[in-house]
Formats: C-alpha cells, sequence, structure tokens
C-alpha cells in the first residue's frame, strides 16, 4: 500500500478573477478522489472493479468553463435548500421571503446561485487518521437568493482508508431560515450509455407523490406494487417505461424517496449493483429523504472527460437530503435553523465490490 496524499492544482479562474483550485485526495488503497473549492465540486471518483481495476465512476467536465455554463449541477454541493421550493417563496414566523426562480415559477437548489455556483474558502487539506481531508467553508449573506439569515457553512470531503467518501456538513445562522444541503455526483458504475442495467435498492415504504410542475402534493404514497418500489434490488430500467402518471412527469425516476430509520441516525439509504463491473455503491446518510433521478434531462449535449457525450440516462443521482418543498408542508420533517442551533448532515458513499 501506498501513502495517502493530498495534492492541488489551478483549474481555472473565475469571470470576476479568482482562483478555483482541483485538489486531489488518495487514500493508501489507491482510490482517489479530486474535489473542486468551486461549488465544493465533486469532479472525479475512482473506484475498483471486481478484477481490482480502478476507473472514474461520476460525470464531470475537464475545464472550469464547462462547469460554469452547465445547469446539471454535476457533482455540486447543494443549497441553501436542495431541491424544489414551490412558488420560490417561504413563510417563516409570519414572514414571506421571495427566492430565486429557476425553475419555471419555483426554486431549485438554491435558485439562481445555489452553494454549487459560488467559490468555497480553503480552510485545511492534509492528511488525517481516518485518511485524507478537505475542509472547505462558505458564508451564505443575509438576502441572498432571497433566503434570510447570514448561514456559516462548513463542509469536509474525507476519503477514508476502507474506501468511502465522506461527507460531513454543519452550519450556523444569525437568524431564522433554512437549510438543506445535498451531493449531487452524478454516478455511473460501469461507462456503459445508460444506466438501466444498475440494480437499485431503496429502504422506504413511501416516496413523495408530485403535481405535474414535480413539487410535492403532500401525500406519502406507498411504494408497494408500482414502479416506485425498490425494496428488493431490480434494475432501474426494469419498470421506468411504466404507464405511471408520477413517472410521466419527469420522463423517469426524480422523486423523494421516505427513508425507513429514526430520524438524524446514519444509516444505509440506498445500494446500487452494476453486474458487468461488479462494482457497488452504498449510501449511507442522517437525512430522512433520498432523492432519486435516473439522469433524464440529460441528452449528449454535455460532453464530459473523456471527450464522450453524456446520453439520455448516462448517470444517476441518489441525493441524501430533506424533503422537497419542506417549508411549506407542516407535517415534513423540519428544515428551519434558529440562532444557536447547529445543522448537521452527514453523507458517506461506499464503494465496494462486495
Amino acid at each position: 500500500m501506498s501513502e495517502s496524499v493530498v495534492s492541488r492544482e489551478s483549474f481555472g479562474k473565475l469571470p470576476a478573477g479568482e482562483d478555483v483550485e482541483r485538489f486531489s485526495l488518495r487514500n493508501r488503497r489507491g482510490m482517489e478522489v479530486d474535489i473542486l473549492n468551486y461549488g465544493a465540486t465533486v469532479s472525479r471518483l475512482t473506484a475498483p472493479d471486481a478484477r481490482g481495476d480502478y476507473a472514474d465512476v461520476v460525470l464531470g467536465h475537464r475545464t472550469l468553463s464547462e462547469y460554469l455554463g452547465n445547469s446539471q449541477y454535476f457533482g455540486g454541493l447543494i443549497g441553501r435548500h436542495a431541491n424544489r421550493i414551490r412558488d420560490a417563496r417561504l413563510i417563516l414566523d409570519g414572514v414571506a421571503h421571495a427566492l430565486g426562480r429557476n425553475a419555471g415559477s419555483h426554486s431549485l437548489h438554491g435558485g439562481l446561485r445555489g452553494f454549487d455556483k459560488v467559490l468555497w474558502h480553503v480552510v485545511d487539506a492534509s492528511v488525517t487518521v481516518s485518511g485524507p481531508r478537505l475542509r472547505l467553508s462558505y458564508v451564505s449573506r443575509d438576502g441572498e437568493e432571497g433566503y434570510p439569515g447570514t448561514l456559516s457553512v462548513s463542509a469536509d470531503y474525507t476519503l477514508t482508508e476502507d474506501d468511502r467518501l465522506r461527507l460531513d456538513c454543519t452550519a450556523i445562522t444569525d437568524a431564522l431560515t433554512v437549510v438543506n444541503l445535498t451531493q449531487h455526483s452524478y454516478f455511473n458504475l460501469n461507462g456503459a450509455p445508460d444506466v438501466l442495467g444498475h440494480v437499485l435498492q431503496i429502504p422506504a415504504q413511501c416516496f413523495l407523490a408530485t403535481d405535474d410542475t414535480q413539487i410535492p402534493t403532500g401525500e406519502l404514497r406507498a411504494v408497494a406494487g408500482g414502479p416506485f418500489d425498490f425494496r428488493q434490488p431490480l434494475a432501474i430500467g426494469a419498470r421506468i417505461g411504466a404507464d405511471d402518471s408520477q413517472l410521466k412527469v419527469g420522463n423517469g425516476y426524480d422523486h423523494n424517496w421516505v427513508i425507513d430509520k429514526p430520524a438524524g441516525e446514519l444509516g444505509l439509504v440506498a445500494s446500487v449493483f452494476e453486474p458487468v463491473s461488479g462494482r457497488r455503491l452504498n449510501v449511507w446518510s442522517t437525512a430522512p429523504g433520498l432523492q432519486f433521478y435516473s439522469g433524464n434531462s440529460l441528452d449528449g449535449s454535455l460532453r464530459g472527460k473523456d471527450g464522450r457525450s453524456y446520453a439520455f440516462r448516462s448517470g444517476l443521482c441518489l441525493e441524501p437530503q430533506g424533503f422537497p418543498d419542506a417549508p411549506n408542508h407542516p407535517h415534513f420533517p423540519p428544515v428551519g435553523l434558529r440562532p444557536g442551533e447547529v445543522y448537521r448532515s452527514t453523507m458517506v458513499y461506499e464503494l465496494t465490490t462486495r
């Protein structure tokens, strides 16, 4: 085994002249991850197949300019509130706040300039007892994208020595606000043209039904007997073409599953197995929900790191998070944060062949 390493190099400049850097973390077993301080973006993640051969398993771009022009959120850290908020509006303690609209009349993934589109401050990049780690921070000022309160966020990416990419997020605020962070990497475990052969399992009895603009109706709909039932391992392509109104809204899967575990407890929220390579991705999280997205907006117009076009459904996202539109549904798990409280969220992406 080699030594764990953290290295950094220039990845270009933003239009205003700020330097963007790429940090490479490698553990003793040889697994590697590249993270940009622009958007706290995971741009590369390698994992061994059943033969022990390493390959990149996440979608991403070669250049900063491609990330700046991309609307697909490849690898970004999403905030201040992941997913959609109805009519780009929330009410906190009786006060209405108008948010940035970027999905029709709604707000999506933090608005026009969410956390995936800002430059994060590099606090530390070093090898720790747990493995190589990159610590980033960002201060989202009061009124940014319409959100109240100045929110101070810390994000620790750790590549553990047992081949897990761990993301620990904390946040504090100086005024009542909402916070709901997630990681938006697209995975393809064998580099095939699509992910329909990947076998998925999600431990959830229910998912959130949505209206025709992909906003939750408030109904927690049972998965039993329908195409949203992944309680037992099932190929993603097995039912994606079913005659189901929920599938038609997003042209595939783009829904939040209600995970069967105690609130705040770190637990397994999804497992994906790719039979050709033998790679398995296990996702662990403290969040109450999981957004599974089957890459339905990919259309071949974007080129990846190897020069190939990212075709329809060529990547899948597993985004641990609070529920979409949570501020507008009192019976959803709360996402509010008050001064004196600390938001905490942990996501772990375990890559294995077991």
